[in-house]
């Protein structure tokens, strides 16, 4: 217990001439007998704090960026009101910058016998999770001039998932596979290889589709419609390695790839294919196979929010083999990782006839919009420099795409507010052309 009304004390006697009182506690209390009898009776009357009973409810997981309330429960089992000041203390990442003192701050007042409720409420900057510290409660005598402080520790976690801001994206995408799926009318030809249903010509239509038997037997011209491929296999891969820690517009690229799988995930379950995850430096970190899809999303979700980027280089070998064990059947790949030149053709080149040979695959990378706009610049000697070492960047980039797609990779390169709807094109291409 700490007595911190000792400074108070000593301040209210501070107007008293000097040479009356000693400094010294022992002559503060001499000089003083009566104030000292105050102080006494004020600490004996603060609500003792180690016989409290706090227990916690709340939210346990939130997405990034939203809030999360966490409600303490305090109970005063003592026969003195308790009067109060209380922090509730979570790690920094768990606040808004400048904004931890007001939230984790609070004052109560708990009659003897009752509880009351406090609300903390979190606004987390990092995905993953948050595991409270400590309570500290400082309870005060009726005057206010001692104090008794004790600390619970009072256990809870909150999981911070990834945001999916890519989500905005998904009825767009929905309605164009719903157009692959044949449910909306449209003048082309039904796109796929698995044949749907018949139907009657409208102008426009490719005139390949048309059912010559069908036709003959009706008065109408017939034509077939198609629908994309169900079931199919999609193995999600993020390479954790130390390319993907890299910031892209104030966050790193692994984020902006977990963002486009989410998107990507979301689509290939309704389309009712199958969607694994597999994240992968130099050993698994994470891994979620035979979800139905009601479930997939979730729990990729949850997969995620704890991983974090690993400052080691990816061994492709080894995430070769786990996507291969993962996947042991025809699947489509999709290998979300960098497009620097020397992590691909030192390490994905040499393994990559493996997976195209048995598998489609589909490289997804995060461009840096800052290196276009470098490209653009002009008015200065440093900004012409800029400009050449940027488009520099940008040949190597793509002479390593144009690399993959000579050995029959798919490769989808955009910025991280435009990686993910192109991902999602990606595939719909892929389904539409049959190649899944």
């Amino acid at each position: 217990m700490a007595l911190t009304g000792r400074t108070a004390l000593i301040a209210a006697l501070g107007s008293l001439p000097i040479g009356i009182w000693d400094p010294s506690w022992t002559g503060i209390l001499a000089v003083n007998a009566p104030l000292a009898v105050a102080c006494a009776c004020d600490f004996a009357l603060a609500a003792p704090v180690r016989r409290l009973g706090l227990t916690r409810s709340g939210d346990t997981t939130a997405r990034l960026g939203d809030p999360a309330d966490i409600t303490l429960t305090i109970t005063n089992p003592s026969g003195r009101p308790l009067r109060a000041h209380l922090r509730d203390a979570w790690p920094p990442s768990s606040w808004q910058p400048g904004t931890e003192a007001e939230a984790s701050r609070h004052h109560l007042t708990v009659p003897p016998g009752e509880r009351r409720r406090i609300t903390t409420r979190l606004r987390p900057t990092r995905r993953g999770d948050h595991h409270t510290d400590r309570v500290t409660i400082r309870s005060f005598g009726p005057l206010g001039l001692f104090s008794r402080q004790g600390t619970h520790k009072v256990p809870w976690t909150v999981r911070v998932l990834p945001p999916f801001t890519s989500r905005k994206h998904l009825p767009s995408k929905l309605a164009r596979l719903r157009e692959l799926d044949g449910r909306t009318s449209v003048l082309t030809r039904g796109e796929g290889t698995e044949f749907d249903s018949l139907r009657e010509y409208v102008p426009g239509d490719d005139t390949r589709s048309i059912d010559w038997r069908a036709t003959a037997r009706h008065s109408t011209v017939a034509v077939r419609t198609w629908r994309p491929e169900r079931d199919r296999h999609i193995l999600l891969v993020l390479d954790t390695g130390r390319t993907s820690a890299g910031r892209v517009d104030d966050a790193p690229r692994l984020d902006a790839s977990m963002d486009a799988a989410l998107l990507l995930a979301a689509l290939a379950s309704r389309a009712g294919d199958r969607v694994d995850l597999l994240a992968y430096d130099r050993r698994v970190r994470a891994l979620v196979q035979g979800r139905t899809a009601r479930d997939v999303l979730p729990s990729l979700v949850n997969a995620m929010a704890t991983l974090e980027p690993e400052l080691v280089e990816t061994n492709a070998r080894g995430l070769t083999a786990a996507a291969l064990r993962t996947a042991p059947r025809r699947s489509l790949i999709v290998l979300l990782t960098t497009l620097d030149a020397s992590p691909v053709e030192e390490g994905l080149l040499p393994v990559l006839p493996q997976l195209t040979q048995r598998h489609t695959v589909l490289v997804a990378s995060v461009a840096d919009p800052h290196i276009a706009r470098m490209a653009t610049s002009r008015g200065n000697v440093d900004a012409v420099y800029e400009a050449a070492a940027a488009a520099q960047a940008q040949t190597e980039r793509h002479r390593t795409a144009e690399q993959l797609r000579r050995r029959g990779v798919t490769v989808v390169d955009a910025t991280p507010e435009e990686l993910a709807p192109a991902l999602a094109d990606a595939y719909l291409a892929l389904k539409a052309a049959g190649r899944l």
